[in-house]
């Protein structure tokens, strides 16, 4: 599929886009993260509430070890925008992937139990009582309290998320946009409708490029988060440089940084989750933590051998954890061609084929949700990841496997 001019400028089209939905959503919120494309989202939507008189619901996820410089920003954009929106600013204790540590695969933010190791303390204007949402509970993943908070803010009218994602930034994000199988609004394709209730997610700037939210930014003299200068100081390019929490899988390559921006935030990230100095050395000396390019084994053994050696090394939980994904993806290979679950051992690792040296990858990488091995992160619900492992039991020990 490839590009469609529409015969006007990207800031136009986004304000046809956002103008467009609030003349059909009674209810309208945005999905700020104190970045640079959150931020142009916030500016635009705020812009047309103000026009409209209304107001919107701004939700900031506050993950606990972020930037002093993002925190000041988002406070920023709260009080520049107080005239039209109603601020939800969240530091609740919300389960995070923690790409660094064997021995801490998951950490949780805000976690009541270690006050005293916090990175910061949350800002005056969070929200942190634990009962102020009736669908909240403690270790929530991330990825299911955004949508459960659209569903109740939204309160069964019909509920616009702004979100500022742009397709240049990777391909996952483009088939955010491109997917034919979900389900858009009306028809447009930079939205869609999120599972549970009248939400969706809009994407009024998924045809930005960098440069564009860059010049949106000097042209309209909006302020952005100066966090982007100290990265440019430190080397990033306008590409490289993306705020996020900091010991997810894509995330830990720039912890680096850290401790070159914010020596002071550095301490305490690094007192506060396991694993996170080792992340940081790895990153900045070989751009490759944890075999994300490029992984060899020991001479003298096979990749199969390497991975029963790496299990072996692992925490007994970790370990049988990897091995109910390895057994998943055994069994699926057996019943496709490959009896009795004997796979390739080969020294290339490709995509779609299987190969106990893809196996060994996705060990090295602590891909904790096996990503490299086709599965995605589920959807987190109470008792869920228990039934899980006493099912796999059971499989396991039917197939014979790992």
């Amino acid at each position: 599929m490839g590009k469609r001019s529409l015969g006007v400028d990207v800031l136009t089209a986004a304000r046809q886009r956002i103008a467009r939905v609030f003349d059909d959503f009674p209810r309208i919120y945005v999905s700020f993260s104190g970045g640079k494309d959150s931020g142009v989202m916030l500016e635009l939507v705020a812009d047309e509430a103000r026009r409209r008189g209304r107001r919107i619901g701004v939700l900031f996820v506050d993950l606990e070890a972020q930037y002093r410089l993002t925190i000041d920003y988002v406070a920023e954009a709260y009080e520049r925008h107080a005239d039209v929106i109603e601020p939800y600013w969240v530091a609740l204790p919300l389960n995070l992937r923690n790409a660094v540590s064997q021995f801490e695969p998951q950490w949780m933010c805000w976690d009541p139990g270690r006050r005293a190791d916090w990175v910061r303390d949350p800002h005056p204007s969070s929200i942190t009582d634990e009962e102020f949402f009736p669908f909240f509970r403690r270790r929530m993943e991330f990825e299911e309290f955004v949508p459960e908070f659209g569903h109740w803010y939204g309160g069964g009218k019909l509920t616009a998320c702004f979100v500022g994602i742009r397709t240049a930034e990777s391909l996952n994000r483009w088939r955010t946009i491109a997917s034919g199988r979900k389900r858009p609004f009306e028809g447009l394709q930079w939205t869609t409708w999120i599972k549970g209730g009248p939400t969706y997610n809009i994407y009024p700037i998924y045809d930005w490029a960098t440069e564009d939210i860059w010049t949106y930014y000097a042209r309209e003299r909006r302020p952005y988060n100066r966090l982007y200068d100290r990265m440019h100081q430190a080397g990033l390019t306008i590409h490289q440089a993306r705020i996020c929490q900091p010991y997810g899988d894509d995330q830990r390559k720039g912890l680096w940084l850290y401790h070159v921006i914010e020596p002071e935030t550095w301490a305490r990230v690094v007192a506060r989750v396991n694993g996170a100095n080792q992340g940081a050395l790895y990153a900045r000396e070989a751009g490759n933590i944890l075999g994300r390019i490029k992984v060899t084994r020991p001479d003298g053994i096979t990749w199969e051998e390497f991975a029963h050696r790496l299990l072996e090394s692992m925490p007994l939980p970790l370990a049988d954890h990897y091995k109910d994904k390895i057994a998943v993806f055994l069994r699926w290979y057996q019943v496709r061609g490959y009896p009795d679950g004997v796979i390739p051992d080969e020294d290339v690792i490709a995509k779609g084929k299987p190969s106990w040296a893809r196996i060994c990858k996705v060990l090295l990488r602590n891909d904790y949700w096996c990503k490299g091995l086709t599965f995605s992160p589920p959807k987190s619900s109470p008792g869920a990841y228990e039934k899980y492992k006493k099912l796999m039991t059971k499989r396991r020990a039917q197939w014979q496997l790992i």
